[in-house]
């Protein structure tokens, strides 16, 4: 119980304890109050005194910002006022220059008004003058007319013939004299043209002619290959002709082993591979070893070696005939130019032929020799092209050029030298001259028998189309046409136009190499008989 006291008697004390200190802790807080609501107004007032100073301060400042923006807006009011009246005075003097101008024009215009009056006037006078004349020149034409056609029907009277009449026969005289004049003129022109020109051409051409030699060989569709002994023709033909068939079918060529001794006959249109078929049998029967599977093998060998040798061919010619910077392409088509003839004539040694002629032809006419050169050596490029155009080898052989960026001078020349295209530049008639010398030498070039009678017969027959042709005679190999004319069917005047007429025909219908002479010839013939 007594503990219960003494507890109870504790906590009372802790409770007055607790209550003392809350009354002390309130009033310490009201104190601290009052001493932050002291100072708050303090700095309250401090900071308004602050704020009115600095309101004070950006007033003045602001006051003396506005009076500087306003002197510096005076300032140029005051300068833009001076250029208004600046531009006013230059208005002001444009005005009276516009306005003397205007004078002046004025005071011009009504002098040249006057002027033109005063000159219509005049116009007027001279019209109505004029209108008079023309009337009076009417008059005088209707009196003019009247005359004539009074001694036209005089005229008719007198000569029995019609006014239409007597005009016809005098075109018909009047056509005869001048076509007789015309021949006269068309003789002394061409006589001209050949005492001027024939003379310096020929010596050109000869001096050419001259200065280049050439070989000419007539290249065959037959190669034939010797061998020591008919006992190699057996080993040839292999069992049961099995190893002939290879080597045929592996070359393109046949091959002909007949009775003739110590000989094998190989045929076939291309020279290349008549060539390889021939080198190909020198291999295998020099090395002894003949069956197909060998003869596929060396066959092989032997093209590529041909392909080589021909590469070679075209690089060995270009660097003797001095030309540079060729494509390569159109180099390998120059060595493929060994193995190509054309009438007989072997083309690479044709195509250098004409490139030497080109260039001393080109020399003696001050042009560019190593031009006409290239254009000479390339102008049967066509033929060993490898393209399938149907078309002629100038032509072929031009696009070729262009196609391997060969100056524009030089394709002309070889698509000129058969005329298939307009002739640009001097190069292409000294390619067609030269190739026409290289191709007409006696000799160059075989003519196929029947090809040779039809272009006789062909001379003959077109001279014999003409009216008082007698007789004609080709001779001299086609190189000379006679026509013989009766004299009593045509003048002297006439045979020279037949003539004439007859070679610009031979000209345009036919072609020939080199030169055809046309003779005609007029006689008048006397017979008498003494009984």
């Amino acid at each position: 119980m007594i503990l219960e006291i003494s507890m109870l008697s504790m906590a009372v004390s802790v409770a007055a304890l607790v209550v003392g200190a809350g009354v002390g802790v309130l009033l310490s807080t009201s104190v601290m109050k009052k001493n932050l609501l002291k100072n708050s107004v303090k700095e309250a007032e401090e900071i308004k005194e602050k704020a009115e100073i600095a309101r004070k301060e950006k007033l003045i400042e602001a006051k003396e910002k506005f009076m500087q923006m306003k002197s510096e807006h005076e300032k140029k009011c005051e300068e833009r006022k001076r250029e208004i009246q600046k531009l006013d005075a230059e208005v002001k003097n444009q005005q009276n220059q516009l306005k003397q101008r205007t004078e002046d024009f004025q005071k011009n215009y009504n002098q040249k008004k006057e002027e033109v009056l005063r000159e219509m006037n005049e116009v007027k006078n001279q019209q109505q003058l004029v209108a008079a004349q023309q009337e009076a020149v009417a008059k005088r034409q209707a009196e003019l007319e009247k005359t004539q056609e009074e001694q036209k029907k005089l005229l008719e009277s007198i000569s029995g013939l019609s006014a239409e009449q007597a005009k016809e026969q005098l075109k018909e005289q009047m056509k005869e004299e001048a076509n007789a004049e015309a021949m006269v003129l068309c003789r002394e022109i061409v006589e001209e043209a050949k005492m001027s020109a024939n003379q310096s051409a020929k010596k050109v051409i000869l001096e050419t002619i001259q200065r280049t030699a050439a070989e000419h060989a007539i290249e065959n569709t037959v190669s034939v290959f010797n061998i020591e002994n008919d006992e190699i023709k057996g080993r040839i033909i292999g069992r049961e002709g099995r190893n002939i068939r290879a080597l045929e079918s592996l070359t393109g060529v046949e091959i002909i082993i007949d009775d003739s001794p110590d000989a094998i006959l190989l045929s076939g249109f291309d020279p290349i591979r008549r060539e390889i078929a021939r080198l190909s049998l020198q291999k295998l029967v020099t090395d002894g070893r003949i069956h197909p599977a060998r003869i596929e093998e060396v066959v092989k060998k032997v093209e590529k070696q041909v392909e080589q040798e021909i590469i070679e061919t075209g690089k060995r010619t270009v660097i003797d005939m001095g030309i540079h910077n060729m494509a390569p392409e159109l180099v390998k088509m120059i060595g493929r130019m060994k193995y190509r003839s054309s009438y007989g004539q072997n083309l690479l040694q044709h195509s250098t032929e004409v490139a030497k002629l080109c260039a001393t032809m080109a020399a003696e006419l001050g042009l560019n020799p190593k031009v006409a050169k290239r254009a000479g050596l390339l102008h049967d490029i066509g033929k060993v092209a490898d393209n399938d155009e149907e078309l002629p080898h100038a032509l072929l052989g031009m696009k070729t050029a262009e196609r391997y960026k060969e100056k524009p001078d030089v394709c002309n020349a070889i698509g000129a030298h058969h005329d298939e295209v307009e002739m640009e530049t001097l190069i292409a008639p000294i390619v067609q001259v030269c190739d026409a010398i290289s191709g007409a030498r006696p000799g160059a070039r075989r003519e196929v028998v029947e090809a040779y009678i039809q272009r006789l017969h062909k001379l003959e027959e077109m001279a014999l189309s003409y009216q008082g042709v007698v007789k004609t005679y080709a001779i001299q190999a086609g190189r000379e046409l006679r026509v013989i004319v009766g004299a009593d069917k045509v003048s002297d005047l006439e045979a020279e136009k037949i003539a004439f007429d007859l070679s610009r025909q031979i000209q345009t219908e036919m072609t020939y190499p080199g030169q055809i002479k046309i003779t005609v010839i007029r006689e008048t013939r006397a017979v008498g008989f003494a009984k």
